[in-house]
């Protein structure tokens, strides 16, 4: 057994991040993210009702799909 397979068989046993985590890191990058669609779309409409409810359509649907991104990349990672 050589050193790249028992390093192998080590980095194995290190647990790697869960959906929690993922689902977590999704939320507050959101956070960020939507904040600055609810600047950005203040800046651009002039109307605080406008950039509102822009931002909270985005916050949803950028939660789902940042999970999904995140998940895929977790799924290449394991594969690899």
């Amino acid at each position: 057994m050589g050193l790249v397979s028992i390093l192998k068989k080590g980095l194995e046993k290190i647990r790697r991040p869960g959906h929690t985590q993922s689902l977590t890191k999704a939320i507050s990058w959101r956070i960020v993210g939507t904040l600055d669609t609810l600047f950005i779309s203040f800046f651009i409409t002039g109307e605080l009702v406008w950039a509102l409810s822009i931002a909270s359509v985005e916050l949803f649907t950028k939660i789902i799909l940042f999970y999904m991104h995140d998940r895929v990349w977790e799924f290449i990672r394991i594969r690899e």
